[in-house]
């Protein structure tokens, strides 16, 4: 049997609706943002609970606007987490600031104690990932920033369609950024990003300076860049987001269903806490596996595709080493067991619960095969 763990040839598979709407915009000439980009904008925005969302070519591309929104200059340190994509951090770096990492916490979330340890007047922000599709306590980070008085940028990029409580990774923040590209919960044909807010004044700068510093066609306000949305991909947004509910709901039930069958091999496997009242997207299904690299392999081999978030964690990346200050000395415990240890299974929501059960029944044999 095999167990693909890329299903974007099953999510595409009829794209008539999609195809059908890009052959309008195609007679319409709307080939700058325009209509397709503004309906996307609001519906994005309604289903996320936020007043205001701007659309943007990436995910990146949000993050690195949401630190210039918040005029976030060269030598300001922003605390984020170390074992997350590397996007989180070049957009740090892509606009002077210095990154200041934490560890993460055994639901492979940003450790909050370690937030607050790394907190110093040069502080200027926190970005807490919602890694995976799961998400930190956002409630305690919110408090944490208050009382010292500074802001919070949500990498949401894997959130579409979580919740904390009933509310949406995105709606805590100053600012948020989420992407849409092919292996997060809402997917585009390639990349797509957006920001989202509830302040106005950064929402007014924001469609701005991601659309040159234009006011209208004959005048800028400042000196602004090209990171607008394609209306092809605001196209391919606006379809998924009318499934994005049912997608996150099917990918929850085989997440838990893994969470069952795996307890009988907890001496081998950890499953991650799961928080009560945290819905996540399951854009990852990570688990601690002993002797991970043995099992990825046997996996592979009986045909089965699973993955690894990350092998090294940014601290253990050559671009790390600029970054190696007495700041960023502490150790990584947490980070670097899990990259040790970690395995991503397939959890999407095509997989079928006899795929599954052959994915489960071969962990099973791995571990009584090799008697640990």
């Amino acid at each position: 049997m095999i167990v693909n763990y890329n299903y974007l040839n099953q999510e595409f598979s009829n794209p008539n609706e999609i195809i059908g709407e890009w052959k309008k915009l195609i007679k319409s000439t709307d080939f700058t943002l325009g209509k397709y980009v503004n309906k996307f904008e609001y519906k994005f925005s309604k289903f996320i609970g936020s007043k205001y969302c701007v659309s943007t070519n990436n995910g990146t591309d949000a993050l690195i606007l949401c630190l210039k929104a918040l005029n976030i200059q060269p030598g300001d340190e922003i605390i984020t987490v170390v074992n997350t994509f590397y996007a989180t951090v070049g957009a740090i770096v892509s606009v002077g600031a210095v990154p200041v990492f934490c560890d993460c916490d055994d639901r492979y979330q940003i450790d909050i104690d370690d937030v607050k340890r790394k907190i110093t007047k040069k502080t200027k922000a926190i970005i807490p990932v919602h890694w995976g599709g799961a998400s930190p306590d956002m409630y305690k980070i919110m408090k944490i920033a208050k009382l010292n008085k500074i802001k919070v940028i949500e990498d949401a990029c894997m959130g579409i369609g979580a919740s904390l409580k009933g509310k949406s990774p995105g709606t805590f923040g100053d600012i948020s950024a989420f992407s849409m590209h092919p292996l997060k919960s809402l997917n585009a044909m390639g990349d797509a990003g957006a920001v989202v807010t509830n302040n106005k004044k950064l929402y007014n700068w924001l469609i701005r300076y991601r659309n040159h510093g234009m006011i209208n066609r004959d005048t800028i306000s400042m000196w602004g860049v090209n990171n607008r949305m394609q209306p092809l991909q605001s196209i391919v947004g606006l379809w998924g987001l009318k499934k994005i509910k049912k997608v996150i709901n099917i990918r929850n039930k085989n997440a838990s269903y893994y969470d069952k069958k795996l307890k009988k091999l907890s001496k081998f496997i950890k499953v991650p806490r799961r928080i009560k009242g945290f819905k996540e997207t399951f854009a990852l299904y990570m688990v601690l596996c002993r002797d991970r690299n043995k099992l990825k392999k046997y996996l592979e081999k009986n045909k089965i595709e699973v993955k690894i978030h990350y092998p090294k964690a940014l601290n253990n990346q050559p671009a790390f080493k600029k970054f190696n200050s007495k700041r960023n000395k502490h150790k990584f415990k947490n980070s670097d067991y899990q990259a040790k240890t970690l395995l991503t299974l397939p959890v999407h929501q095509f997989i079928s619960r006899k795929q599954q059960d052959y994915l489960i029944q071969c962990m099973y044999k791995f571990y009584k095969k090799n008697e640990f």
